[in-house]
């Protein structure tokens, strides 16, 4: 993908543009025409990159900005484009759910914003939504690092104060729980919990966690706490996603007409909302938590920005979208040959690597004497296209053979949750659960014990005759929920008592045999000879890359397996299990 970048980096109109996005005065738009397909994404990563400041990209809808975002992470890698959504599950509606899954992705771009020259992905519905100002946010987040002389007190009574929760284990952004000095704490702005480890009042190390294995991963040297500043029932100020990112941001904005016309139509509607309210506590009026059509119009003529729509300053490119084969590939190919013949370089984007093998395949057994050098890239964007006035075109995979794509986007929220975290918070007390060296006792609840003048937190079990085992929260991995045949009650074991060690090399015994017997029968079968079909054809490859939808990269396992197995002559020994639906 970089090299794509790079491909495009001396074109002469790429120039033109970022000549006049940079030059023009404020107000007046600048408008950009025939750009097909993702070279919208590659001009606004080359853009952002060569004037070295924050670019805020409002698309038409959701969908076509998570696509935009998409594209921009695989041209430019991790860390660099963010998602900005709407928190409600339904826009301007004051009482409803709010949709917790974004409230991080949101904070996160806020947080970017505040210190970095990021690119911030958005659509209506979520700039329609204000922010805190970013004096608010400044003053409601907290930026620590390595080294950092911190009271440990100070820090604990500051996440009070920015309303974080104190809980035994933290699943969610807005928690933290406090260990002897070691606290772990769920910042809103980040994917991941982290584990900040004190040295006396320094803060000796910092790393994210995972909270299904509460193992570290790596080492961060710094990191902020931002809480969830999306609280609607808070008062402070508020401002625009665009007043927020700041004067010198720079603004791609697909339509600037259509922008206005749904800020204005979700306006009224909140408006509406706030009038009909009967009830309760009266919300906050409409003005203070979203941003009209009027209001960004307004802000839109002091500032200068890029636009899709028709305006008086255009920058033509008289690019054209990749076009249809129709899963024809003899057609493809005398596309491709005319391209090649015309002096254009050939590039085609592959989502996966047996992809770009299949079509490899394909293009060679139709024409094996054809000598046409193609670019292989090994990521897609989500539209290819073709550049009449320049030197290349670019194809997507998954449009020559009318492939669905997926877009993704990362969860606010971390959503892996550790099986022994949920039964933990699950188990009553009186549950039985099953301890890997003691065997099977019943819940106890979770209490605090001294340990050599330290208060820890520590999971209490019972045993047969009342004896109690208490088990640090650093052991959880030694500890599961019993399951038995339904309806049956386990019998408790005794502390000490030599039946649960004997249990388990009974257990251990019957394993090794049946083992020994699974050998035996597999060397009888591996004796015995079966049929061994020939490799993937032309057909096999053509019928596999029609398929619409992308396969998981289990399916790709599973498939490779099968295949394996079924060219080999030892007698295939496999089940074949699956749910139904198109996988």
């Amino acid at each position: 993908m970089r090299a794509l970048l790079d491909a495009y980096r001396a074109d002469a109109r790429l120039h033109a543009f970022l000549a006049a996005w940079s030059t023009t005065p404020a107000g007046s738009p600048v408008g950009l025409s025939g750009v097909r397909g993702s070279l919208k994404s590659v001009l606004a990563a080359l853009a952002w990159e060569a004037l070295q400041r924050p670019l805020v990209v409002v698309r038409s809808d959701k969908e076509d900005a998570a696509y935009f975002l998409n594209d921009l992470e695989k041209l430019l890698g991790p860390g660099k484009a963010f998602f900005f959504p709407d928190s409600y599950r339904k826009p301007y509606a004051e009482r409803d759910q709010v949709d917790n899954a974004n409230i991080g992705l949101r904070a996160e771009a806020l947080e970017r914003l505040q210190r970095d020259q990021c690119i911030v992905v958005t659509y209506p519905e979520a700039l329609a939504e204000k922010v805190v100002t970013r004096k608010t946010f400044g003053s409601k987040s907290l930026r620590i690092a390595r080294g950092d002389k911190l009271d440990l007190e100070f820090f604990n009574e500051s996440l009070f104060d920015m309303r974080f929760e104190r809980v035994d284990f933290v699943e969610k952004p807005g928690q933290f729980a406090v260990r002897g000095g070691i606290v772990d704490v769920y910042s809103f702005a980040h994917a991941h919990p982290h584990r900040i480890e004190f040295f006396g009042n320094e803060i000796d190390d910092i790393r994210p966690f995972e909270v299904d294995s509460q193992l570290s991963e790596g080492h961060v040297s710094a990191m902020t706490l931002v809480p969830n500043v999306e609280d609607k029932r808070r008062t402070e100020q508020r401002e625009s996603l665009l007043e927020y990112a700041g004067p010198e941001s720079l603004l791609w904005i697909e339509d600037a007409d259509f922008l206005v016309d749904k800020l204005n139509q979700g306006y009224d509607l909140a408006e509406a909302a706030y009038v009909a309210f009967d009830g309760g506590v009266r919300p906050m009026e409409p003005n203070a938590l979203y941003a009209s059509g009027a209001h960004i119009r307004h802000l839109l003529q002091g500032r200068t920005y890029v636009t899709e729509a028709s305006t008086d300053k255009v920058i033509a490119w008289q690019s054209l979208p990749q076009p249809a084969f129709g899963k024809n590939f003899t057609l493809l190919l005398e596309h491709l040959s005319a391209q090649h013949k015309a002096g254009r370089e050939l590039w085609i984007m592959c989502s996966l690597p047996p992809q770009q093998k299949r079509l490899a395949s394909i293009l060679q057994d139709l024409q094996p004497d054809e000598t046409m050098e193609i670019h292989w890239l090994d990521s897609a964007l989500h539209h290819g296209w073709e550049d009449p006035s320049g030197p290349r075109v670019v194809y997507s995979d998954h449009e020559i053979f009318e492939r669905y794509q997926r877009f993704r986007l990362r969860d606010g929220l971390d959503k892996a949750q550790a099986i022994t975290l949920k039964e933990l918070n699950s188990l009553q007390v009186g549950d039985f659960v099953t301890h890997i060296d003691h065997g099977i006792g019943k819940f106890g609840g979770l209490q605090k014990i001294d340990v050599q003048g330290k208060m820890q937190e520590a999971i209490k079990l019972v045993y047969k005759d009342s004896d109690i085992l208490y088990v640090s929260i650093h052991s959880l991995h030694k500890i599961a929920k019993f399951n038995g045949k339904e309806g049956s009650t386990p019998v408790l074991h005794k502390l000490g008592s030599p039946a649960w060690q004997s249990l388990k090399k009974k257990t251990k015994t019957r394993v090794k045999q049946l083992a020994y017997d699974l050998i035996q029968l597999y060397a009888k079968r591996k004796e015995a000879q079966g049929f061994g079909f020939s490799p993937d054809s032309y057909l096999q490859h053509e019928l596999e890359a029609s398929f619409q939808y992308e396969d998981t990269p289990d399916q790709e396992k599973a498939t490779a397996d099968i295949k394996a197995d079924m060219e080999s002559p030892i007698a295939m020994d496999r089940l074949i299990c699956g749910d139904v639906g198109f996988g």
